[in-house]
């Protein structure tokens, strides 16, 4: 059984997760209006991605004989400035992210859950792969400054990673086939 505290952590990670899912959907939409094919291609799947991410909480949490809770979600934005900003975004909520789960893991380590506290080393290594693709994708984006041109091939570049993430079963391919 789940200590309270633990249960309580991993339901506020669940809501984190989820809203992750909605914000990058959002962001996913926006460019998709914009005609960005290849980077709401890309935004989607990430958005799937960050929902496989609760819906592994919520089991956990369920077989550990707690209950997972399916949180309300405040809406997203729904326009963005440009595609430097969303992924400059994306990179943000990942360091937070990666915040709350170290935050996750303190609480696991304080409460002597050492069941949960390796559980989430998977989310610890998936956090360090996430803030490195924003970083390089945003790194990427400052090279490009404000060359209408260079977002074209870097649209259609996010497009083969998405068709490429996808062909390759999750999350990995984009992230290098780690």
């Amino acid at each position: 059984m789940l200590a309270k505290k633990v249960s309580e952590a991993l339901n506020k990670q669940i809501e984190l997760e989820a809203s992750s899912s909605q914000f990058y959907l959002a962001m996913a939409s926006w460019a998709e209006t914009e005609g960005l094919n290849g980077i709401s291609a890309f935004l989607y799947h990430h958005a799937d991605e960050e929902r496989m991410h609760m819906l592994k909480l919520i089991k956990f949490v369920n077989e550990r004989g707690a209950h997972g809770i399916v949180p309300a979600l405040k809406q997203p934005p729904v326009t963005f400035k440009s595609v430097k900003s969303v992924f400059e975004q994306v990179l943000s909520h990942e360091v937070k992210v990666s915040d709350e789960i170290n935050k996750l893991v303190d609480t696991c380590l304080k409460e002597k859950d050492y069941t949960t506290h390796n559980f989430l080393q998977w989310y610890v290594s998936e956090q360090i792969e996430e803030e490195a693709l924003a970083r390089k994708i945003v790194d990427k984006l400052k090279l490009l400054g404000d060359d209408k041109g260079g977002i074209y091939f870097f649209d259609r570049d996010m497009e083969a990673l998405a068709a490429q993430t996808a062909a390759g079963g999750g999350a990995e391919a984009d992230k290098g086939g780690k």
